[in-house]
């Protein structure tokens, strides 16, 4: 039978428990075609109302049990009509990523085939990149704190924090993925205003960049970053980013794929010492849950992801081959894509597309 993985199931809250069904279904259907590995699932209700009722987004071993694991499979976390969104952050995923080191996180952006995305005429050819997102420290260290709260004098700071061997790795990891692909790589930057800390990141960027001649490498300050993904997305290849300009960076490339339902997400450990991450990016979407009208597919290529990190590159083709598929038809798709389908009939054509290849 192969490999065997353990898998913790994380469905969260809102949408993310109407989409983790179809990102399973579809993770069997890739094991069952290749009949190469076999994955065991157990599932943490873990979430927002977890916090209602205990005071925590999850139980306080919660990292221990999920240490055990080859990986986690994640949906979405938010209730922010009754809980600050900074809350649910900082009390689940945040501590996932800074706890298990998961120092990449890694956004494909790529218009689908069949796909209009926002951009006046630029088609698939045009949008095939990838955002490379520095994960657990810079902007989103969680350093600082507020004083003198609700007065006049009330002061609050936050500290970013940029370390040699996170900066390093990030993009040491950056230029080793253009290796992979086409050969490009640009580092986001705002060196001309921030002087101290991405002063220090081009100055990294540069030793870095010594390393691999054969790449060509550029720096680009980020609001003309972000302009250039509008107006010249071919010219992108790999983009590397700090925690806050890497999130802001990806939801753009997000929104040029067509959909936040099709952007999905991975915060890998490389080493491995630790599991990785692997989830949508749409978030809880609260104004839809219930209606199953969510778009499944950016779990569902999130689960491609964890599978290609695992090593069943096989299966993690098949499971994209269902999604390009069942997109360039266009005959069962979302809402958001303008069809009228529903999260589970999106997820069952991608399954049986996935099982006629």
């Amino acid at each position: 039978m192969g490999n065997h993985y353990r898998i913790a199931v994380l469905p969260g809250d809102g949408i993310g428990k109407e989409v983790m069904p179809e990102g399973l279904r579809t993770l069997r259907m890739g094991e069952k075609k290749t009949a190469s590995f076999h994955m065991t699932f157990d599932f943490y209700p873990w979430g927002s109302d977890t916090f209602l009722d205990t005071g925590r987004m999850m139980p306080e071993d919660a990292l221990k049990i999920l240490k055990e694991y080859d990986s986690i499979y994640f949906g979405a976390v938010g209730l922010p009509e009754k809980i600050p969104d900074h809350i649910t952050l900082w009390k689940f995923i945040l501590p996932i990523r800074q706890g298990f080191d998961q120092y990449i996180n890694l956004r494909p952006i790529r218009l689908l085939p069949g796909l209009r995305g926002s951009l006046r005429d630029k088609g698939p050819a045009d949008i095939d990149f990838v955002v490379i997102r520095e994960n657990t420290e810079g902007e989103y260290s969680g350093a600082g704190g507020r004083v003198h709260i609700h007065s006049d004098q009330e002061v609050a700071v936050q500290t970013n924090i940029f370390t040699r061997t996170g900066t390093e790795r990030v993009l040491r990891y950056g230029f080793e993925l253009a290796r992979k692909r086409r050969k490009k790589l640009i580092s986001a930057t705002k060196s001309n205003a921030c002087q101290f800390s991405m002063v220090f990141w081009d100055e990294v960027y540069d030793q870095i960049k010594s390393v691999y001649p054969e790449i060509l490498a550029e720096k680009c300050h980020i609001d003309a970053l972000a302009a250039r993904f509008v107006t010249h997305p071919e010219t992108l290849d790999v983009v590397v980013a700090s925690n806050l300009f890497g999130d802001i960076l990806s939801d753009l490339g997000g929104a040029l794929q067509g959909s936040l339902g099709l952007a999905p997400s991975a915060n890998l450990n490389p080493e491995k010492k630790f599991p990785s991450l692997f989830e949508p990016v749409h978030g809880s979407a609260p104004d839809i849950a219930g209606k199953m009208i969510a778009n499944p597919i950016a779990m569902i290529w999130a689960g491609s992801l964890m599978l290609d990190f695992l090593g069943e590159s096989e299966a993690a083709t098949l499971v994209m081959r269902g999604i390009d598929t069942t997109v360039l038809q266009g005959k069962v798709l979302t809402p958001d894509l303008g069809g009228k389908a529903s999260t589970t009939q999106v997820g069952q054509v991608i399954s049986e597309q996935i099982e006629q290849f």
